[in-house]
């Protein structure tokens, strides 16, 4: 009897994992296509309202408010950006309202990575932090970080500056 009960009960923890993983992999992808239809209220219904969206710049780090101002001109113009899934891991306990994912993907500046956590709402998973981040193979580091040396540079002095 006990192990027929054990023998359910990781039975139900698969379903329920898998079920929580496809719910998290189709609101990624909602999202990505929100996007690339520049459907503003469709791709910020899928982020929770504290939500924080760090770009490929060192710059872009941006409340969900925030973000929105920088978006909407893009969306308005019928074209925001296009991101295709080449890979994504999805991570989650079954104790918890957060989930963790990490992907790559195909976008009009190469591969880029993103990653992030999502957080389980009355209204569903919703994305609460989300980071992109440009791919750069080990081999062209070197030229990347001269191209941005005078950038960096300005940049690393100026938050030395308001720290103080």
């Amino acid at each position: 009897m006990k192990k027929i009960i054990l023998y359910f009960a990781i039975l139900l923890f698969n379903f329920t994992f898998a079920q929580q993983t496809n719910e998290i992999y189709t609101v990624m992808e909602q999202w990505h296509k929100a996007a690339g239809d520049a459907n503003f209220d469709a791709y910020f219904n899928l982020m929770t309202e504290d939500a924080i969206f760090i770009g490929t710049d060192a710059t872009e780090n941006w409340s969900n408010t925030d973000f929105k101002a920088f978006a909407k001109p893009y969306f308005d113009k019928g074209k925001a950006w296009s991101f295709t899934t080449l890979e994504r891991n999805i991570f989650t306990e079954d104790t918890s309202d957060l989930a963790w994912f990490d992907e790559l993907l195909d976008t009009q500046m190469g591969i880029c990575r993103g990653s992030g956590v999502l957080q389980k709402t009355s209204n569903g998973w919703k994305i609460k932090h989300y980071v992109l981040s440009i791919a750069i193979p080990n081999e062209n580091v070197k030229e990347i970080t001269a191209l941005k040396k005078e950038f960096d540079t300005n940049l690393i002095e100026k938050l030395k500056l308001e720290k103080k």
